[in-house]
């Protein structure tokens, strides 16, 4: 099987369409780990089973997991006001049609609470429609910066320049992507009194022995961190090379996607999300969080990037077996940098990839659709 999977993976190397990959396959114990390209293209480096990439949006499960681990500890509830811990966004504004122009306001019904930001329904983000000059000021301000940690603002002044954006749409009320994982990021940093990535140290990576996973990469490991590309007319384009964005720690570590990681690093944390499985959570906090928390309408507003599937807190979860690879309850995401980590608690399975071509758009890349598809 083995031989298989890493045939799959050299076939897109030599397509040209990535430098390399590691995927992983787990089905209980039985697990899976191939290999194919080099940490860059045309480099001297082989990828590796201990390489590490940067997981983009496939941060967001892990960032849901602390945010759990910190209602149990009754630091912060489901229903509890963001505006708490984040004053700056206390008594937010509301555009009065999401396609409608930013001083057309009308104000929140309610406060946002910290369960609107878990679903992704505080009214800050982005959907189907990029067009929506609510979701432009979020790109025009530099409130959303895919790919480059090291612009990003202090958390301070990143807050106050959201706080100039209105709502999409009233709290509780629209599924809009992204932007609620950083926000939550910095609710649980003032929550628990201490910066993210230490937070997320010690309640996450060091139980679960993830020494490799972190917002950013240390000078000792860089030879084992992957160059980051996208897809061009003329061949992959370098975008961060691995001395680049993640060689020091942002002053605005991303909740939404700023961690590195190594496929087993990611395992030992998604396999504690399966039934029966040991972990930091107790299995109510892993119900609820690998639960579909949308409606009917919500799902279709953000088909786009849902694909018509549900949402649970952090990640996806399958409701409609549309693809083989949809099973009912898989609970996963994608990253913007070719990663995608899945559980799939019926079958007691795990699924992660691993790659370093970064999407263009929330359609599936053609490796993680070949992927999946031989996983399934």
């Amino acid at each position: 099987m083995t031989d298989d999977l890493r045939a799959l993976l050299q076939h897109f190397v030599g397509l040209g369409s990535i430098a390399g990959a590691v995927a992983l396959v787990a089905h209980g114990d039985d697990v899976e780990v191939a290999v194919a390209g080099a940490t860059e293209l045309g480099g001297p480096v082989p990828m590796a089973r201990d390489s590490i990439f940067r997981i983009a949006s496939i941060t967001k499960p892990v960032l849901a997991a602390t945010a759990m681990l910190l209602i149990e500890d009754g630091r912060i509830g489901y229903d509890d006001p963001i505006a708490r811990w984040l004053p700056e966004l206390a008594g937010p504004s509301v555009v009065r049609t999401p396609d409608g122009p930013v001083d057309d306001l009308v104000p929140a019904r309610r406060p946002i609470t910290v369960e609107d930001l878990l679903t992704f329904r505080a009214g800050w983000g982005f959907a189907d429609d990029f067009t929506w000059p609510a979701v432009g000021a979020l790109f025009a301000r530099g409130i959303q910066q895919p790919v480059n940690p090291q612009r990003m603002r202090p958390p301070e002044q990143w807050l106050k320049d959201l706080a100039e954006v209105p709502l999409v749409g009233q709290p509780g009320e629209r599924w809009l992507y992204n932007t609620c994982s950083d926000i939550l990021g910095v609710l649980l940093a003032r929550a628990a009194d201490m910066p993210l990535p230490e937070l997320m140290a010690e309640r996450i990576f060091e139980p679960l022995g993830m020494s490799d996973t972190g917002f950013a990469v240390p000078q000792d490991k860089l030879d084992r961190f992957t160059a980051l590309y996208s897809q061009g007319d003329d061949g992959l384009r370098l975008i961060d090379p691995p001395a680049g964005e993640w060689s020091s720690v942002p002053a605005f570590p991303s909740g939404a996607g700023g961690l590195v990681s190594t496929v087993d690093d990611y395992h030992a944390f998604v396999s504690t999300l399966l039934p029966g499985a040991s972990g930091p959570l107790s299995p109510e906090s892993v119900r609820r969080m690998t639960t579909d928390h949308l409606t009917a309408a919500q799902r279709e507003a953000g088909r786009l990037f849902l694909q018509g599937q549900g949402w649970g807190f952090g990640g996806s979860v399958d409701i409609a077996e549309l693809e083989p690879w949809n099973v009912k309850g898989r609970y996963g995401w994608v990253g913007g940098t070719g990663t995608a980590a899945y559980v799939i608690p019926a079958t007691g399975s795990v699924t992660i990839l691993l790659s370093q071509t970064a999407m263009t758009s929330p359609e599936p890349l053609p490796l993680q659709s070949a992927f999946w598809a031989y996983a399934a």
